[in-house]
Parts: C-alpha cells; sequence; structure tokens
C-alpha cells in the first residue's frame, strides 16, 4: 500500500463516522490518516512496518480519545448537579409553609413549593433537607 491508499482510507473512516452513530470510526480513520502520513515521509518503509503503525495508532488514538470524552464528559465543574434540582437543596434549612400531616406537606423554596417528606410538625417550623425521593424532599424539623 502507498501513501494516498492510507488517506483515502482514513477519510473514508472519518466520512462514515458522520453517518454511524458514536465515535468507533474515528479512531481508525484517525490513525489510517497518520500512517499516510508515515508512508509519506518515509517510503522505504514495507506494507507490514505501515499495517503495524496502524494498529499501533488506532490503539493509541483509541486510548488518547476515551481519555479525552471521559474528561469532558464528567459530571465535575461548576454545574455538577444541574439537572437534578432536588439533590441541590440537601443541606439546607427551609420553613414549611403548609403543616407535615401524616409524613406529607409542603415548603416554600426560591420561587416555588416543593412537596416534603418527614416527621409531623407545624406550618412555618424550619426543616432541613436530608435527601431525596423521586421529586420529594425528605426533610428532618431543625
Amino acid at each position: 500500500m502507498v501513501y494516498w491508499h492510507w488517506f483515502i482510507l482514513g477519510a473514508a473512516l472519518v466520512g462514515l463516522e458522520v453517518v454511524v452513530p458514536g465515535t468507533f470510526l474515528l479512531w481508525p480513520g484517525i490513525a489510517a490518516l497518520l500512517t499516510g502520513v508515515l508512508a509519506v515521509l518515509l517510503p522505504e518503509l514495507g506494507w507490514q512496518v505501515h499495517a503495524l503503525a496502524f494498529t499501533a495508532l488506532s490503539v493509541a488514538a483509541m486510548v488518547i480519545g476515551r481519555r479525552v470524552y471521559a474528561r469532558l464528559l464528567s459530571p465535575s465543574g461548576d454545574a455538577p448537579l444541574l439537572n437534578r434540582r432536588a439533590e441541590r437543596h440537601v443541606g439546607q434549612i427551609h420553613t414549611l409553609t403548609t403543616a407535615i400531616v401524616d409524613g406529607a406537606g409542603r415548603a416554600r423554596i426560591g420561587d416555588s413549593t416543593w412537596k416534603v417528606l418527614g416527621p409531623d410538625l407545624p406550618a412555618g417550623a424550619k426543616v432541613r433537607v436530608v435527601g431525596v425521593e423521586g421529586t420529594a424532599l425528605k426533610v428532618e424539623g431543625v
């Protein structure tokens, strides 16, 4: 195989990546393009060396790509609880707007009211959020 074979293979794999979901074909496509560059720089190497380089570069590209994606998709950052609104309130203290009767009541948090679960307490009592159960906050008296 000569360098342009690797460039065609790399372009085809990267092009197929657009059509196929996931990132499976991206890494071998990048490896094929890099193998093409290697073939241009060192034309005296045989196809066996090219095949070994393609294999090694494919594995390296997959490992590096997975690490980069893992870092980009990790929940750490400025807003790790962005889509888990209820969990953001754990540990906070709020005031009950309606009494907790038979284990259920409501508390005003921000501009909305939330269902709270906990021991029976009168309206106006201070409660601490200790957990989340579905869309309800589990509370205890303060």
